[in-house]
């Protein structure tokens, strides 16, 4: 079998995307080529999964796509808009919820939505009435006046995505959003993100739990070494790696089949 599986059609324009990246590369002064000619189009309105092991390029994909990072060649639009040379568009139509947990220790919940909003120019009407309703949506009003380093992993993550959903971005990207989380609010979070896809808010997805991407996205695309290897449905995806799970698909794409859950069955029973 091939590699590199292409299992996507063409697909809108470009400008009809939500994110499109053609032959995108990032080198950096070190020599390390982190991206190496990534392809990608996300459908508006889409739930689209990025997978792949550490180091092999999910964040510096990200980081591009926000303008966090300069890539060295190649384009990303984001609904039309130009990431490099038209960043202030681009971004504005853009939430980023970071896997880090990137939070101002010296805020209060409340006013960390609140100086978000302003940044992104949102009326200050709009911004507390807007607050108000992520308090509430995210479990958070009791702790509002609350500073955020007092706050516990979990409630940090809470705050982390309604701050990225402050300004109504229509492309939401997500970082690693349930990395350490305990079961009860991962379900929350699915629950939460796929009623707002359903909505019509376009999520892009990086995560290292297979069944969160199997369970929530309509595409997957997997990336190793900073290309782009196979991309489709988890069905087209697990057929062509003639397997039964995603799981089981990721694990061939790494080489590491003897890692499967159904091996390991075998060897038990």
């Amino acid at each position: 079998m091939s590699n590199h599986l292409a299992l996507d059609g063409a697909g809108p324009p470009a400008n009809e995307r939500a994110l499109h990246i053609e032959e995108l590369v990032k080198r950096y002064p070190t020599g390390v080529e982190a991206l190496r000619g990534v392809s990608l189009g996300i459908e508006s309105g889409g739930f689209f999964g990025l997978l792949g092991p550490n180091g092999a390029g999910k964040s510096t994909l990200i980081h591009c796509a926000t303008g966090l990072a300069q890539p060295t060649s190649g384009t990303i639009r984001v609904f039309g808009h130009d990431a490099i040379g038209d960043y202030a568009e681009a971004r504005q139509v853009v939430g980023l919820a970071p896997q880090e947990l990137n939070l101002d220790w010296f805020l209060t919940v409340e006013e960390t939505l609140d100086y978000h909003a302003g940044y992104f120019g949102m009326p200050k009407r709009e911004r507390r009435d807007r607050t108000r309703e992520l308090l509430e949506t995210f479990s958070l009003t009791a702790k509002r006046d609350e500073r955020t380093r007092t706050l516990s992993g979990g409630m940090k993550r809470r705050l982390i995505l309604a701050r990225a959903l402050m300004h109504r971005p229509r492309l939401l990207i997500l970082d690693e959003p349930t990395a350490g989380v305990d079961i009860e609010l991962r379900l929350e979070l699915w629950h939460y993100v796929q009623r707002i896809n359903r909505e019509g808010t376009t999520i892009l997805l990086t995560t290292h739990y297979l069944e969160e991407a199997e369970q929530l996205c309509d595409r997957v695309a997997f990336i190793n070494e900073g290309q782009i290897v196979a991309q489709g449905s988890s069905a087209e995806l697990t057929s062509a790696y003639g397997v039964t799970n995603l799981e089981d698909a990721y694990l061939a794409l790494v080489g590491r089949q003897e890692l499967s859950r159904s091996q390991l069955e075998g060897l038990v029973s």
